[in-house]
């Protein structure tokens, strides 16, 4: 499912406040990179349930 636009320009990253991209899960474009999940078109925005960037 799609976010809307108006949704994605104001969703920023809980830990390090960077922009985040994506659809199925979203991922921090800043300096962290974590990946968090979207479950059933919510973004769960929590540090506790990021994934780490892959190095």
């Amino acid at each position: 499912m799609k976010l809307d636009s108006w949704l994605m320009e104001i969703l920023a990253c809980p830990n390090c406040k960077g922009a985040l991209e994506g659809e199925d899960e979203l991922t921090c474009k800043g300096e962290c990179g974590y990946v968090y999940p979207v479950r059933d078109g919510i973004p769960v925005l929590l540090v506790d349930e990021a994934r780490a960037p892959q190095a």
